[in-house]
């Protein structure tokens, strides 16, 4: 994995990490979780993209 990805997923992580105990109970917070990784690894490659030009 390189710096940009572990950054990204680093930051995703920790802003669901903060929010975690408002989300629910743990299903629900487990489903968040699975969309937000989902999405996160869905939009890296664009990112990575408009980082590099």
């Amino acid at each position: 994995m390189d710096l940009i990805a572990l950054g990204f997923y680093a930051m995703i992580c920790g802003v669901l990490g903060l929010a975690g105990p408002r989300l629910g109970a743990a299903p629900m917070r487990l489903g968040i979780g699975a969309v937000v990784g989902i999405a996160a690894a869905a939009t890296l490659p664009f990112i990575k993209a408009a980082i590099a030009g």
